[in-house]
């Protein structure tokens, strides 16, 4: 078995920014009629307390079913390697100052009007908590240790794995 460390507050931020950062693309779960709605997403930005904000179309699903439920999930995964799964709450707002913030070009494939496009909104998430599971010496480490695990029946956990509270 691999170690397990439990993290809080100021360090449970930490690696959800460490983690969520190298993987860069996310499920971001919302509910409708109690069922998960999921779609990939890529975020613009996660601050030092682990919110992690999303660009988004003022008229989309998600949207209207954050509005209508707050609650969050946020899955990321890089396999073999790197695993982050968050609960949370978001929010929606239409804060344009902030909007020119967190605009980045390759946006405008989704959003053809551009940083000024009327409906363009901003998804915030707050995660409360959340587990997280990653390698602790890289990948082609743990690539080794699977192997030789495979060919000597022996488990050979690299990984490190754990709670998250904020």
């Amino acid at each position: 078995m691999g170690d397990h460390k439990d993290l809080k507050d100021v360090s449970a931020a930490e690696k959800i920014k460490d983690l969520a950062e190298d993987i860069k693309t996310c499920m971001l779960c919302t509910y409708k009629n109690g069922k998960l709605q999921s779609r990939p997403m890529s975020f613009q930005e996660i601050d030092e307390n682990g919110n992690i904000f999303f660009l988004s179309d003022k008229n989309s699903n998600k949207n209207a079913e954050i509005m209508e439920n707050s609650k969050v999930e946020i899955i990321f995964a890089q396999p073999h390697d790197k695993f982050l799964f968050l609960h949370g709450n978001a929010t929606v707002s239409y804060d344009r100052e902030r909007i020119k913030e967190l605009w980045n070009p390759i946006i405008k494939v989704w959003m053809t009007g551009g940083e000024d496009d009327p409906n363009l909104s901003i998804i915030k998430v707050v995660p409360e908590d959340g587990y997280y599971w990653n390698n602790k010496h890289g990948k082609m480490v743990a690539l080794a240790k699977m192997t030789v695990a495979f060919v000597t029946g022996k488990t050979m956990d690299d990984g490190i794995e754990g709670n998250l509270e904020l």
